[in-house]
């Protein structure tokens, strides 16, 4: 008895009784786990208010609004320059420095205020502040229901990513169109997709961020992709909520 009592008690050959790097692991994933979620709902909403700043900026700005919509050219060109700076970062964030990547993130989130000007110009503030508030209370329930939930969201991924394609397929066909009903039903749809891709995002950045085992870059270059995902997510679904809500503006 004594003899089992004396080896429960002895150290390993790294200074730690037996069990205690599990424990010492489980205690380090929770303690990064709530500050790397933290970062991605600050990195998130510090974007989403530099879009929003910019917009209301290039929006009261005549020589600002000229220049990016007097010419298709560079409306486009900046909508191409979103894209790719979506990709680029998608594809190289592991050979990226976190300062880099985060620099890239906020440049995003700059041209993507610019060329989202123009609603300030089509609705009215009150309609603007109207449908960010059911943005926020929509996104903020679907993004608790996707972290508490129990299901396993990962079957929603592969869906709601087909209907994402359809949905990109036909509004580009209405925009030669211009049907209201078509354009209606896009919007519905698209509602539906957003408020499904916060939920399913919501648990695989939650599953993501438990894998890591501490704070450094690589932990926090997994936070600041699922900051943008979710950014994504809330821009798309404000868009389409302002469609629906700014009907008869």
């Amino acid at each position: 008895m004594e003899m089992r009592d004396f080896e429960e008690r002895r150290l390993d050959r790294w200074g730690n009784t037996p069990g205690s790097y599990a424990d010492d692991r489980e205690l380090a994933l929770s303690a990064a786990f709530p500050a790397l979620m933290r970062k991605v709902y600050l990195w998130m909403t510090l974007a989403l208010a530099i879009t929003a700043i910019t917009a209301y900026g290039v929006a009261t700005s005549p020589a600002l609004l000229s220049l990016i919509y007097s010419s298709k050219w560079t409306f486009f060109g900046l909508i191409i320059a979103e894209l790719a700076l979506v990709i680029y970062v998608s594809a190289r964030i592991n050979s990226l420095s976190l300062t880099t990547a985060t620099m890239l993130f906020i440049l995003y989130s700059v041209i993507n205020g610019a060329t989202l000007a123009m609603i300030f110009a089509v609705y009215s503030m009150s309609v603007i502040g109207q449908t960010f508030l059911v943005t926020a209370g929509t996104f903020g329930v679907m993004a608790v229901y996707g972290y508490f939930t129990k299901k396993d969201l990962t079957s929603w991924g592969r869906l709601l990513f087909m209907a994402l394609i359809g949905l990109i397929i036909a509004g580009i066909v209405n925009m030669f169109l211009h049907n209201s009903t078509m354009d209606l039903i896009v919007s519905g749809i698209g509602v539906l997709v957003f408020v499904g891709l916060t939920a399913y995002d919501s648990q695989k950045i939650k599953m993501m961020l438990l894998a890591q085992e501490d704070m450094g870059e690589t932990a926090q270059k997994v936070a600041l992709m699922g900051a943008l995902s979710l950014y994504l997510d809330f821009i798309n679904l404000f868009l389409y909520l302002l469609r629906f809500m700014g009907r008869n503006r």
